[in-house]
């Protein structure tokens, strides 16, 4: 990628209180040790920065919150930090923000997009590299317009289940958010804001998930109305996109992602409309919708010239060769592309940005041995939030933080949808919904141009059927991929929009 990505403390530790062994009968059997006791760790620090161009006191709350049965007996403990100004004014909003997977602890957005402290790495498209890596001041943070709580879901992070409770329970697209749901109640009661401005966002899965919470929290009679959702790379039609014989859709939705890239590296020309992405993927669009889709709704009656005008169109948007295409049925999947486009260099390309270039252990395979996008910077987001979070933040439990991986068997499915989503996986209607229902919820969706884990047309597609109003959704696009804010000029773009969203309410 060539322009990339204290005064007071409380701690209440791990409380552990056995019984002792008594004998009995002469010592032929003994009492079991009482189960051990647990109490929620809580760190509270106090500091001080500049975001947005204003100067800010606040307030850091590193914690545990527990989620209790209807008995009051524990089941889980969710992680969390909180920031919270000092003496706000009147009606000042809170934002809660997650990653995705599912699996994945909320330290991506933490430290490297909103939190006050951002972890450095280069901007040029090379790996992190190894420790040390440096911490520095955060501006783009959102701590000048709204509080904002980072939450770590059951399963990531310091987050557990408890006792003898089966993570399981907490493992699933409705489950994960009726926890979450939870946990956003109670931190409403037990800090006082009830009535204050509301913002629920997300990155990655962590838009699926905004869309369930946004339903557990609107969707009873015990309602938390929102004022705004942040989708941030976005997935919530996952039938769309699918990868399976037989759906068209996919194919449909990478055309233009796979135009960009091509684009980017050279492979293409650009549109005749303009320069940049934006331009190019216009003209990729209307091409996958009104030229390409049809034609494969054809399937094996598409031939002759018919077929020799769509594959020469094809070639033009995805830079691969008229003859692989047609070798590829002229359906080409994103980890063929990965591997195809720069076969001629040696590289492949990116899923998560598909600027970043990597090389494979030999140059003939089908799809790429990893995504260089990704193993290029994981280290040092682990290392920043432990480093920060137990040293500046205090908050230094035995649990390691598990940044990603740490769930298994997610339960997909959606109930209330008649039972079909057995087939189909798709929580846009749950954002319908909340629209309709919520006069003053608007929507705001940031997409970069080279993300094909959550492409950008895929968002538009989910976000443009019937029942969902268009009026209050915003779309921002970036020259950058899926974790746009990995490049200092895409997050500071990234965080003046979101800064907008918010003082738009």
């Amino acid at each position: 990628m060539r322009n990339r990505f204290a005064s007071s403390a409380l701690a209440l530790c791990l409380c552990l209180s056995p019984l002792p062994l008594v004998a009995q009968d002469g010592g032929k059997a003994q009492e079991k040790a009482a189960p051990a006791k647990v109490e929620p760790m809580v760190s509270i620090t106090k500091h001080s920065g500049t975001f947005g161009g204003q100067r800010v006191a606040y307030t850091a709350t590193a914690s545990d919150t527990f989620l209790k049965d209807d008995k009051g007996n524990p089941r889980a403990r969710i992680f969390s930090v909180s920031y919270v100004k000092d003496a706000p004014e009147a009606n000042r909003p809170v934002t809660f923000l997650f990653n995705g997977g599912p699996g994945s602890g909320s330290l991506w957005l933490h430290m490297g997009a909103f939190g006050p402290k951002r972890v450095a790495i280069p901007n040029d498209g090379r790996d992190d590299g190894a420790p040390p890596y440096r911490l520095i001041d955060n501006p783009e943070s959102l701590l000048d317009v709204t509080d904002i709580v980072f939450i770590d879901p059951v399963g990531t992070g310091f987050s557990t289940a408890l006792g003898d409770t089966d993570p399981k329970e907490f493992w699933g697209v409705t489950k994960d958010a009726k926890s979450v749901a939870q946990f956003i109640r109670q931190w409403l009661s037990d800090n006082g804001r009830w009535n204050a401005p509301k913002f629920l966002g997300g990155e990655s899965y962590g838009t699926t998930r905004t869309a369930a919470v946004a339903n557990e929290l609107e969707g009873s009679y015990n309602d938390v109305s929102l004022n705004g959702l942040l989708l941030i790379s976005t997935i919530l039609d996952f039938g769309a996109q699918a990868e399976v014989p037989g759906n068209e859709m996919p194919y449909v939705l990478m055309v233009p992602s796979m135009a960009v890239t091509a684009l980017y590296h050279g492979k293409t020309t650009p549109s005749a409309s303009g320069p940049g992405p934006a331009a190019l993927a216009a003209e990729a669009k209307a091409f996958a919708t009104n030229e390409y889709l049809p034609a494969l709704m054809k399937g094996s009656a598409l031939v002759g010239e018919e077929r020799a005008a769509i594959r020469a169109k094809l070639a033009r948007y995805t830079g691969l060769s008229e003859q692989y295409l047609e070798s590829a049925d002229l359906r080409v999947t994103p980890g063929r592309f990965y591997k195809e486009l720069l076969r001629d260099r040696g590289l492949v390309v990116g899923r998560l940005d598909a600027r970043y270039t990597g090389k494979d252990y030999d140059n003939a395979g089908e799809t790429p041995d990893n995504d260089p996008s990704f193993y290029g910077i994981d280290g040092s987001y682990t290392a920043a939030l432990n480093a920060y979070v137990r040293q500046e933040l205090k908050f230094s439990p035995e649990r390691q933080y598990v940044t990603i991986g740490g769930v298994r068997d997610w339960d997909w499915d959606l109930p209330g949808n008649g039972g079909e989503s057995r087939y189909y996986k798709n929580v846009a209607p749950y954002i319908g919904r909340a629209l309709r229902e919520n006069s003053g919820l608007r929507v705001l969706v940031a997409q970069g141009w080279y993300d094909f884990a959550t492409p950008f047309f895929g968002a538009e597609f989910s976000l443009t059927r019937t029942g969902i109003p268009a009026d209050r959704i915003e779309y921002t696009s970036y020259d950058a991929g899926h974790m746009m804010y990995v490049n200092e000029t895409d997050l500071t773009k990234l965080s003046r929009d979101i800064r907008g969203f918010i003082r738009r309410r």
